[in-house]
This record gives structure tokens, C-alpha cells and sequence, in this order.
């Protein structure tokens, strides 16, 4: 029941994101009339503040909007009305000011959950479907994606066991703990779409708030029980007989190496996982404290310290600002400048006004994770695909392409206005989206422009005992050395050995190039599923938990499969896999991350894109809804 005085729906209003405000109202009284036309936001002013809407549109929205929640209060705070499909499908194309398509509704259906429901749990239980089988699964890691996988087995009445090797939950979010380290996706759309979360303190969530929440998850859904901390997966090997997976795990650092078997394993270690460090000569001479960005020291104090930090990707632009504000000077070694996307919000706290919104209008939090999710859903996708006629050398790949650029290169034109160096420097000479875009609130920029922090472009020639020599002769001294240098990203599955049928190593099979159906299951190796494994990462468009959500959609229906027709294993055909495969690789060689040279972590050792999805969201969703039982040859 909605119950509030005016004066908290005026301040509410003050903060609201205003787009969301009326497509809101409309869902919660029936009445599309609220829809006006001339209040409509335009799709490409979304990146500016509250959409682009003109100061008059705002007030008559928050007029509006005062006038229909004072009438709904009063009438008793209860929506009387259910939305039709076709009529969500009208606000959800008002709110983002152009028609939702039809192949699009399901999928926003189930992102927005407007009623709280979860539409995308299991609509079946092994109680149900197969009483008397034993269906075992083993989920190997314990951060977004594992405890994801454990819940909808869970909901499906599947037997599982978790597998963490940390002490704790979290993955990604428990290991990097350098300061500055956020989420670059906003956390109404970085949470699972059935447990949202009402009273987030910021727009980007820190890794400290992330981590609070996969922790609670773990709680909610009573999943504690169910991991088995501080383990290792060695090895996994089919037998074939059986037609079980046996795993050899490690307890602790020295433990005995035991066995356990299950009908299925699901590996969830990610991606980012496994920190890279760089081949630079004489690194380890150096006498002084150096570690990897995803290592950080927990008592580790920078203050009146010379800092190195080598690397200024996504972890070298949030960790930087934050070293600098206490260490005497910094010393930032940089190899390619990143793109940076201006977020003027990114660091800042929700107001109390969008707080209250948040938690006190019905399905206003929801509409607002629509606005959020739509707009990211294909995002700029369009922008990276190659024009094979565009001739702008590297620094573009089409006309779209061309015309992203220059609008970034307008940030990099204010704020370094007065620093003709430092926009030299700064400027990437490759297409947009070839690499991983950095955001920035201007902290970033502000820290290149302080006096004691030097942007170093210069090669490095080797590490001494008391700093690094670049190729110059330059010995810039230090105390400490940060690399923030990544992770070995294409070394899926490391250093668990993999076996399958008839004895085939995966990474032996592999041989350095990762491929998967779907990203998630491999020829040769039975009821073994992927979840973020090849070419699952997204670049310029969505979440990466929307992905998780379908993978484990995916899984669960060939595990449903099999336990319905009494199959024991399935495999998925070499020949899917191929086709597969090869339309994925021609999609990414079609792309800005594919078609340009720059270095990227998107690309392995041969310079095949062996991360990147290169096609929408939509279709992704529409890949996993089911699987097609002739994909697989299926033992009984």
C-alpha cells in the first residue's frame, strides 16, 4: 500500500529519474492517457542528464506525476488494475521513446519483473519428471555465476555441491580489493533480474557493497550449506562406463587429494580469474613491495610513498586516483591509452529522494531497471561493426564508428583543454570498442593533471632493484610497484585438467584456442557446462549476469532433458559446434575488437577474439530459451 505526504512525494519527484516516472504511474493505475506525447524523451539525448527532457518537459512531468500519486494515495495506495501484455508493451516503448518489437517483449518481460515475479526459474522439479533417478551436479566456483547456477538447482530439486576454492563467496568481488575497484555497469542492472535490490547506497556499486550483496544472495537462498570452501578442483575425468564425471579436489593449501563424482559439472571460474603478469626483464631484481592489482595487500599503507603502476586499464583508471590521493608521487606506466566514457554520476551516492522512490512506489524501482537495461541491451553495438568500404585507417571502422569517437573526443578535449601534453598522451589512436572502455567522472583526468603524478609512454626497458629503467635510460625510482596488467583471460579453465571421452585432454584439445557451443558445452565432454566461457564477454552492450541467467536457463533445460527421457549423457555434435563456431568468428573479425590491431586481453595468443560475443543480446536469449535435442548424440 502506497501511504506518503506531499512533501515526500514532492522530494521524491526532485531526485526521480524522471522517465521512469510516468511509465511507472501508467503500469500502476491502467491509465496509458498519463503516456503524453509531449513529455516523451528522445533516444539520442538518453546519454545526457534525465534524457535530454527540456526544463519545461520536467516540471510537467513531476506535475503530473504529484497530481497522480496524490490520487492514488487517497483512493487507497492499491493498484486495482493488470497490465495486458500489449499495454506494458506500450509504456516499455514510451519509456524509451521508440517501439519495442515483438521478438523483444518476453525478453523485458522477464528482466523487468514488474510483480517481483521469477520468471525465468525451472517450471519443472526432478520430483516431478524423474522421482527415482540420481542426478548429481558439481558447480565449480562460488562467485556470480556459480551461485546462480546453485539456486536454479536448487529450485529444480537438483542435487548439487559447490566447489570454492577462496574461503568466502564472491569470485571476482572477494579477490580485488584495491581501492577505487566498482562495477562499470549500474547496479540495477548488475544484480540478478530476481533479486533486486531496493536500497542500493550508490549508482556503481564498490566492491565492499558487491560483495555484501552475492553474500546475502547466498543467504536468501540458503545456499551456504551447499559450498565446500577453501577446495580445488585437480582434475576432472569422464568415465564413460558410468557415464559420471569423477573430480580429484584439494582441501586447503596440502590436503590429501580426494574424489567425488556427480552426473554433471557446471564450471564457473569466469574469466578474470587468474592474474597476468607482465614478461618484463629483471622483475623480480626489484628490492621493494610489488604485487598484482588482484593480490592486494589488506595492510598495505601508500602514504608518502614513490609508486610505479604499470598498466591503465579498467583497473589502473579506478585503483590510480585513489593511490594518489595519499603517496608522495606516482609514476603511471601506460602502453595504450584506454577510451574513456564521461559518467558524471559515476562515484555518487543515490539520493535520499530516488532512495525513497525506490523503496516506496510500486514498480518504480522496476521501470527504472527497464530504462537502465534497454538502453544497455544492444547499446552501441551498431558503432562497432565494420564498414569493409570506410577508409579511416585503425582510428575508426565506419561512419557510425567515426561519429562515436568524436563525441568521446570531446571529453578528452575539455578536460585536458589546457594540457596539449597530456591529450597527446591520452587520445587512442584506435577505433572505439577495440578494447575495453574505462569510465570516468573526471577523477581520472584530475589525477593525470597533479603535480606529483607523471603519465609515462615511454617503453619499458627492464625493472632494477630500485625502480624502472625505461627505454630511454630513465630510472624513475619507487618503493612500491603495482601491476595492473590483467588476467590471462584465454586460459579458460586453468590449471584444472580436463578429460573427456575416449581420453581427450581439453586443453591439449584446445591448444591455446577455446571454443564452445554457446559458450557453454564442448565436443567430447559430456554433461560439462561453461558458464562465461568462450566468447560470452559483452563489449559495448548489457550485463554480464544476463548472460549467466541464460546460460543457466540453458543447462538447466538439457539437464531437465535428460532426466525426462532417461538419457544419461549428451554431447554436444562437432559439426554445431563448427558452425557455431565459425559464424562466431566471422561476427568478431566483423567488429571493432576484432578488425583492429591494438593489444587487448578480448584477443589470445594467435589473435583470434576468443572472448567476445559479437552479436545482440536478443539473440543470445533466443540461442539458450531451449536446447535442441538433435544438437547432441545422447547415450541411454
Amino acid at each position: 500500500m502506497f501511504q506518503a505526504t506531499d512533501a515526500e512525494i514532492d522530494a521524491g519527484l526532485r531526485e526521480a529519474q524522471l522517465i521512469a516516472v510516468l511509465p511507472t504511474l501508467a503500469y500502476l493505475t491502467g491509465d496509458l492517457t498519463l503516456l503524453r506525447p509531449e513529455l516523451i524523451s528522445q533516444p539520442l539525448l538518453a546519454a545526457q542528464p534525465q534524457g535530454g527532457l527540456t526544463a519545461e518537459q520536467q516540471e510537467g512531468i513531476r506535475l503530473l506525476a504529484r497530481q497522480t500519486l496524490i490520487k492514488f494515495r487517497d483512493s487507497g495506495g492499491v493498484s486495482r488494475h493488470q497490465c495486458s501484455q500489449s499495454e506494458i508493451q506500450d509504456i516499455m516503448s514510451y519509456t524509451v521513446g521508440a517501439f519495442v518489437s515483438d521478438d523483444y517483449v518476453p525478453l523485458m518481460l522477464e528482466e523487468l519483473s514488474v510483480a517481483g515475479e521469477d520468471l525465468r526459474q525451472p517450471k519443472w522439479s526432478r520430483e516431478e519428471i524423474a522421482p527415482k533417478r540420481s542426478f548429481k551436479v558439481l558447480i565449480v566456483g562460488a562467485g556470480m555465476s556459480g551461485i546462480l547456477a546453485g539456486y536454479r538447482l536448487k529450485q529444480a530439486g537438483i542435487d548439487f555441491e559447490i566447489l570454492e576454492k577462496n574461503a568466502d563467496v564472491g569470485g571476482t568481488w572477494l579477490e580485488n580489493t584495491y581501492p577505487g575497484c566498482r562495477v562499470d555497469s549500474a547496479n540495477h542492472v548488475y544484480s540478478y533480474s530476481f533479486a533486486q535490490r531496493s536500497d542500493w547506497p550508490l549508482h556503481f556499486s564498490t566492491q565492499d557493497v558487491l560483495l555484501e550483496y552475492f553474500r546475502g544472495c547466498v543467504e536468501k537462498f540458503d545456499l551456504a550449506t551447499s559450498i565446500q570452501f577453501q577446495t580445488q578442483v585437480k582434475e576432472m575425468e569422464w568415465l564413460e562406463a558410468e557415464s559420471v564425471w569423477r573430480v580429484s579436489i584439494q582441501r586447503g593449501p596440502s590436503g590429501p587429494i580426494e574424489v567425488l563424482y556427480a552426473q554433471a559439472v557446471i564450471s564457473a571460474v569466469g574469466q578474470l580469474n587468474r592474474p597476468k603478469m607482465p614478461s618484463i626483464k629483471g622483475r623480480e631484481s626489484f628490492s621493494g613491495q610489488s604485487f598484482h592489482s588482484a593480490n592486494w595487500p589488506d595492510s598495505l599503507d601508500l602514504t608518502g610513498k614513490s609508486v610505479a603502476v604499470i598498466g591503465t586499464g579498467a583497473s589502473g583508471v579506478q585503483l590510480i586516483p585513489e593511490v594518489a590521493k595519499v603517496a608522495k608521487t606516482v609514476s603511471i606506466y601506460q602502453r595504450t591509452p584506454p577510451w574513456l566514457t564521461p559518467i558524471a554520476h559515476y562515484h555518487d551516492k543515490i539520493g535520499p529522494g530516488l532512495q525513497w522512490l525506490f523503496q516506496n512506489v510500486p514498480a518504480y524501482a522496476q521501470w527504472y531497471r527497464f530504462l537502465l537495461f534497454w538502453r544497455t541491451t544492444e547499446g552501441v553495438l551498431a558503432s562497432c561493426v565494420v564498414d569493409p568500404d570506410w577508409t579511416d585507417g585503425e582510428a575508426s571502422v565506419s561512419a557510425a564508428n567515426r561519429h562515436l569517437r568524436d563525441r568521446l573526443l570531446l571529453y578528452f578535449d575539455a578536460v585536458f583543454a589546457d594540457r596539449p601534453d597530456l591529450h597527446e598522451k591520452t587520445v587512442p589512436k584506435y577505433a572505439p570498442f577495440s578494447k575495453r572502455v574505462a569510465l570516468d567522472n573526471g577523477s581520472w583526468a584530475a589525477c593525470l593533471r597533479s603535480d606529483h603524478v607523471e603519465l609515462i609512454t615511454d617503453h619499458i626497458d627492464h625493472i632494477g632493484s630500485s625502480g624502472i629503467v625505461d627505454a630511454e635510460g630513465t630510472l624513475r625510482t619507487a618503493d612500491v610497484i603495482i601491476y595492473a596488467t590483467g588476467f590471462e583471460a584465454s586460459d579458460f579453465l586453468t590449471p584444472m585438467r580436463v578429460v573427456g571421452r575416449d581420453g581427450a585432454d581439453l586443453h591439449k584439445m584446445w591448444n591455446g584456442e577455446a571454443r564452445a557451443y554457446l559458450g557453454i558445452t564442448i565436443p567430447h565432454f559430456p554433461n560439462f557446462y561453461c558458464m562465461y566461457g568462450p566468447n560470452t564477454n559483452i563489449v559495448a552492450n548489457g550485463s554480464i549476469i544476463f548472460f549467466s541467467e541464460c546460460e543457466t536457463h540453458y543447462i538447466l533445460g538439457c539437464i531437465e532433458e535428460m532426466l525426462r527421457s532417461g538419457d544419461s549423457a549428451w554431447d554436444i555434435k562437432v559439426d554445431v559446434h563448427d558452425r557455431f563456431n565459425e559464424r562466431v568468428d566471422h561476427g568478431n573479425k566483423n567488429m571493432a575488437w576484432g578488425a583492429v590491431s591494438v593489444n587487448s586481453w578480448y584477443k589470445n595468443s594467435s589473435g583470434r577474439v576468443a572472448q567476445n560475443w559479437p552479436f545482440t543480446m536478443l539473440e543470445y536469449w533466443q540461442l539458450t530459451r531451449r536446447p535442441e535435442t538433435s544438437d547432441y548424440l545422447r547415450t541411454h
